[in-house]
């Protein structure tokens, strides 16, 4: 079978050159078919010289009317060739061997390919591909278009060529299978698999090159739609193993009902609506797998209380881990001060604790005596033993990136199936909205629960947008701000000073503050500290010991202190809008007003406009979230551009999303009605790379 076939039964394939494929991620020659061109040549037709314009591909032919050697410090050669009717283009080179030169003689016929720019002496082709033609010889245009594919280094297009045109004969003698049911090919009017991988690989010059480049043709569209199907069909699979094991049946308990009634305020619908679905998913014999988002401020970390209550009162451990210590630590204060007066035991772990500290937490955890643990993802290193984990809490898990969710679940599952036949049920929050669609590609194997609604009374957050010229402007009324009473943070997106990049320096800053006005109290908060520094720090910020907090990005996340009502973010035009949002949600936590100031260094790129504008006009998560796919895509939203999750080979996230909700219902029915396809179209699309699914 063509599927299986090895790439050294292909002519001129050896250990090194299989080398270098499988850096491109080809493994079999079935790989080699799915790795498609980026574009197109046309070299099916001869454009006459005197109709060639500006910015066109074109494949030229003529006789050489003169030739010119520049030399200096970049040799050029210039060969000037003519047509039957005297119009004229130059050939320009700069890297060529003087052979190149001796065999570019006056009079000789040459083919010239490449694209046309405007020159010093009329139009030219740089560093075009030629071909000298010999009189009375005949050579024969090209019959498909030329697909230039990606390649690596080593590996140049000629070679990838000769490859893929004898996987392109194979396939002709050995059609690949059809994976997709055919009811879902008729339905969606696609073409057949192995016809749609000719059409890309040699398409005719009557295909529509246009809806090619557009990612509109049918044959493109076929492949989309199957790789889409793919990776549902995995998060499917996963969602289905999941329901088939046994997680504790966790009752609702009325301790939580002792902390709602302790909370100096009521849950929202919304909130009220995301437990009631939390609290059945726990009740139920097999494991919770849900996603709660809800935009910065919305009260997610009481319902993660909520829900470790009710896995506590049934006799068994949540583990609650953040991306940070500060976020860590913030939450192990919170569970402190609502579930200790409940008689509930919170355990934390973190790096930097003392190893008499640490080994009493671990045993702790591992007794069984603490509860509810708390930490980074050094909650899941193997010197940490649960005694009986029942709940797993990953707060802003798109930080951990879509491989760390599901490698942490896999670790916490066998460190759980080791000592009892259960499973954890499993709780994702985020406090980055993620567009719907996208939530659905990325999360198929999770329930989606949104808190949609901030708590009564809060005002939403004032943003102003100001150019760098203002920012002594915008200390002096930080300071007098700040003598009013209120608190401040004051954002800078480096730690040390980089002409470079014209970003101000946290310590920089910092220092002016205290050399300009020395009764202000100045706090400085940077990547660099360790983490008892941090907490000192923001401890003293909390109090209200600090009337400014100068810091990184490393508050990003989580950070609350409601007396701060003052947000100003320097070289905002560097940061993605969600960071953004992120940032300004420090902000906005009490009763005051409050305000967020976006310093630029001019000049502003379209892009930077648009973001800042933004983040102007709205405060709401879900709105900054869409605009946010739109100007960056989907890698980074997701935390899955340093992962490697999500990487598609053809499909896009951003360009494709009509197709997500197609994707997903063929999925659900080749997971019900076709398994035997599931496995081999997993294969097929996935192959030998890191299988996310599997992490």
């Amino acid at each position: 079978m063509l599927e299986q076939y090895a790439l050294t039964n292909l002519k001129g394939v050896g250990p090194k050159q299989v080398e270098k494929l499988n850096k491109l991620g080809l493994f079999v020659v079935q790989d080699l078919l799915f790795h498609l061109p980026l574009r197109y040549q046309d070299k099916t037709r001869i454009t006459p010289i005197e109709e060639v314009k500006i910015g066109s591909e074109v494949l030229v032919e003529g006789a050489i009317f003169s030739q010119a050697l520049s030399r200096g410090r970049r040799n050029t050669l210039a060969v000037k060739i003519q047509s039957d009717s005297g119009a004229t283009v130059t050939l320009r080179f700069f890297h060529f061997h003087h052979r190149q030169a001796q065999q570019m003689t006056r009079g000789k016929i040459i083919r010239a390919f490449g694209e046309v720019r405007s020159g010093p002496n009329g139009l030219e082709i740089v560093h075009p591909s030629y071909q000298l033609i010999n009189s009375g010889q005949y050579i024969e245009l090209e019959e498909t278009l030329t697909p230039v594919y990606p390649t690596t280094e080593g590996l140049g297009q000629a070679s990838i060529l000769k490859l893929i045109k004898q996987a392109v004969e194979l396939v002709k003698q050995n059609p690949l299978t059809e994976l997709l049911p055919k009811e879902a090919l008729t339905k969606l009017d696609l073409p057949p698999l192995n016809q749609a991988l000719l059409t890309l690989h040699q398409p005719q010059p009557e295909d529509n090159l246009f809806a090619i480049k557009q990612f509109e043709h049918p044959s493109q569209q076929r492949l989309i739609i199957e790789e889409l199907i793919s990776q549902q069909v995995g998060l499917q699979v996963l969602r289905k193993q999941e329901q088939k094991r046994t997680a504790p049946k966790l009752p609702t308990s009325h301790t939580a009902n002792a902390l709602l009634a302790s909370l100096p305020f009521s849950l929202t619908q919304a909130q009220q609506r995301v437990l009631t679905e939390i609290q059945n998913d726990l009740n139920q014999p097999h494991p919770m797998q849900r996603l709660v988002q809800g935009d910065v401020g919305s009260g997610k970390t009481v319902i993660a209380a909520l829900a470790a209550i009710q896995a506590a009162d049934a006799g068994y451990q949540v583990a609650v881990m953040a991306p940070t210590e500060i976020l860590a630590e913030q939450h192990l204060n919170a569970f402190l001060e609502w579930l200790e007066p409940l008689n509930i035991k919170v355990a934390w772990v973190n790096g930097r604790m003392k190893a008499a500290e640490r080994r009493h937490q671990l045993s702790v955890i591992e007794s069984g005596e603490a509860q509810v643990i708390i930490g980074t993802h050094a909650l899941f290193q193997d010197t940490v033993e649960f005694h009986k984990l029942g709940l797993v809490i990953i707060d802003e898990q798109h930080r951990f990136g879509v491989h760390q969710r599901l490698a942490l679940k896999q670790k916490g599952d066998d460190k759980l199936s080791q000592l009892q036949e259960v499973h954890a049920h499993q709780l994702v929050m985020t406090a980055t909205p993620i567009p719907r669609t996208l939530a659905m590609t990325a999360y198929g194997d999770l329930d989606l629960s949104i808190i949609d609604e901030l708590p009564p009374g809060r005002k939403p957050i004032e943003t102003a947008v100001l150019s760098n010229e203002k920012r002594f402007e915008v200390m002096e009324h930080l300071y007098a701000k700040c003598k009013q009473g209120i608190q401040a943070y004051w954002v800078c997106p480096l730690i040390e000073e980089s002409e470079l990049l014209h970003a101000q320096a946290a310590e920089v800053t910092a220092n002016q503050f205290t050399e300009r006005w020395p009764d202000l109290k100045v706090g400085l908060i940077h990547g660099r500290l360790k983490g008892d520094q941090k907490a000192m720090v923001m401890e003293a910020f909390k109090n209200h010991d600090l009337d400014l907090l100068v810091a990184t990005t490393v508050i990003e996340v989580g950070v609350n202190v409601p007396n701060a009502s003052l947000m100003i973010i320097e070289n905002a035009e560097r940061l993605g809008l969600a960071q953004l949002h992120q940032l300004r949600g420090r902000v906005g936590r009490g009763d005051l007003q409050s305000h967020c100031v976006l310093l630029y260094q001019p000049p502003l790129s379209e892009t930077g406009k648009a973001r800042l504008n933004i983040m102007r006009e709205t405060t709401d998560g879900f709105r900054i979230a869409e605009e946010d796919l739109k100007i960056r895509g989907p890698g980074e939203i997701l935390g899955t551009k340093q992962t490697g999750g999500l990487q598609f080979r053809i499909a896009d996230l951003k360009r494709d999303s009509q197709w997500f909700p197609t994707a997903h219902y063929w999925a659900e029915q080749m997971v019900e009605n076709h398994k035997q396809l599931v496995k081999p179209l997993q294969k097929r699309w996935i192959g030998q790379k890191i299988d996310y699914q599997q992490a």
